[in-house]
């Protein structure tokens, strides 16, 4: 469980100790958010958490600052959704992108003054000991993942990457994850405690079948993938499994590169070679909500995660699941029931088994799909997820003052 319980507003039941004639600790802080490539959010899970949780931070009053990659496109109005979105340099390849956007994105916060620089991700937190050590700013680090694990990285990268890791249970006033997975494996691995804030969903607004015509798809005809072109999200695996279905089913496979070049287009030989697959690359907006809502099932088969969004935006959509059983997907998904199915994570003979069931089966009924729905957002809502954060960056603020 999460640290800071419920509140019913911004300046109550912080978490923050107080002394006896001080006053209230809540106050507006500005929050500077690095790691992201960028806003606004259209891929990736960092970029919509940053978003949902910044905007919702600048309604409370807060002043938050996002520093987006050259790469990543045209900034937009500012503000954004309330948050002030600015540029800081970087080197746009697989190896530098993130960690020297960071670093400029930290000299520019330092330069320009914060209380709270919040880190997203593992390898952007390598530089958070220049503002621990030699600042007044207080270091939040969220965990997304264990990105030291993820196959695209070589040996070097993943040396680099564990060592963040490692640092990660060392630097930061506050380090946070999303999942409660995570939290047991800090408090296994690194004998540390650490703030267990899952992301959260909201109730998309209906968008009508019409919209899936232009991308050559039919509502509920269809099975929908939705993540990176990157081996531990296994599409590969997913399309030889789908291979051998007997199903007149589509498969839709949604997203595209990230610095996997080479693995995408393995991931594309074996699209074009079924003509069931349709690879639509990267989408957002209306398109990829219609996706969601109309599909026949999601299917998630990543052998590694930290909390998917992508899972929580399929659920919100009311459509049934297949996903691998590790612990992240157990932890949103509950015990297997009639909108859900698991196979074991790696045994691409069992997600095989599980993609015929599902194509075979009727679908749950509109009465089952709308309760699984409710009882997960219940549990994973914006709102609460920012009113835990909050409690987070006051005591990170609190904690540096003091130092």
């Amino acid at each position: 469980m999460a640290k800071s319980g419920d509140v019913d507003g911004p300046q109550q039941a912080l978490d923050v100790p107080v002394t006896a004639g001080e006053p209230s600790p809540w106050r507006p802080l500005h929050i500077v958010m690095v790691g992201q490539k960028g806003l606004p959010a259209t891929y990736g899970g960092v970029e919509h958490h940053v978003e949902e949780i910044g905007q919702r931070l600048a309604e409370r009053g807060h002043r938050v600052t996002v520093y987006n990659r050259e790469s990543y496109g045209p900034l937009p109005p500012v503000p954004y959704r309330g948050m002030d979105v600015k540029l800081a340099p970087t080197i746009a390849s697989k190896h530098l992108d993130a960690i020297v956007h960071s670093a400029t994105s930290t000299a520019l916060a330092l330069r320009h003054g914060c209380d709270i620089i919040h880190y997203h991700a593992l390898g952007p937190g390598l530089v958070a000991p220049l503002p621990r050590y030699a600042s007044r700013t207080g270091v939040v680090l969220t965990v997304h993942g264990l990105d030291h694990q993820r196959g695209k990285w070589g040996g070097v990268a993943q040396s680099v990457l564990s060592l963040a890791y490692w640092m990660s249970a060392r630097v930061p006033q506050e380090t946070i994850v999303v999942s409660q997975a995570l939290a047991d494996r800090y408090r296994d691995e690194r004998g540390r405690s650490v703030d267990y804030i899952p992301n959260g969903v909201a109730l998309p607004a209906p968008v009508p079948a019409d919209v899936l015509a232009e991308l050559g798809v039919r509502a509920r005809e269809y099975l929908l993938f939705v993540g990176r072109m990157v081996p531990e999200k296994a599409p590969a695996e997913l399309l030889r499994a789908y291979r051998d279905v007997d199903s007149s089913l589509q498969l839709v496979l949604v997203g595209g590169s990230s610095f996997t070049d080479e693995y995408t287009r393995q991931v594309q030989e074996l699209a074009d070679a079924d003509p069931r697959v349709v690879f639509l690359g990267y989408i957002h907006g209306d398109r990829l909500q219609a996706l969601y809502q109309h599909a026949r099932a999601f299917v998630l088969p990543s052998l590694l995660e930290g909390l998917p969004l992508t899972l929580l935006e399929a659920v919100s959509s009311a459509v049934p699941v297949v996903a691998s059983d590790i612990a992240p997907n157990v932890e949103v998904l509950g015990e297997a029931g009639p909108c859900h199915v698991f196979f074991e994570a790696g045994n691409w003979d069992s997600l095989r088994g599980c993609l015929a069931a599902t194509a075979g089966a009727e679908p749950p009924t509109a009465d089952e799909l709308q309760r699984f729905r409710d009882g997960i957002l219940q549990q994973y809502n914006w709102d609460h997820v920012t009113d835990l954060l909050e409690q987070v960056y006051l005591r990170a603020a609190k904690r540096q003052k003091a130092t």
